[in-house]
């Protein structure tokens, strides 16, 4: 958001319009850089790897756990109702 004040002359209005408007964006650009969700993009770009493969590594676990036959699928389901 910019914010500025101009008064008086044209000219005089309009630089002050200028100045002001480049104070409050220094100001906000300033501000900004300390808000939350700014880090290192290099360590933000690590996270997300290490997420991704986390994410990876469980869908190989679930390939391996439920990468069935139509004869291991009916043999679970066998299993399973017999336990309930």
């Amino acid at each position: 958001m910019i914010i500025g004040f101009g008064f008086g002359d044209p000219i005089q209005s309009i630089l002050m319009l200028m100045v002001t408007s480049l104070i409050s964006y220094m100001i906000y650009r300033s501000l900004r850089s300390f808000g939350p969700g700014k880090q290192d993009p290099l360590l933000k770009r690590e996270q997300r790897k290490q997420y991704y493969c986390a994410q990876r590594e469980q869908a190989r676990e679930f390939a391996r756990e439920f990468d069935l036959t139509d004869e291991e699928i009916e043999r679970r389901l066998d299993d399973e109702l017999r336990m309930s």
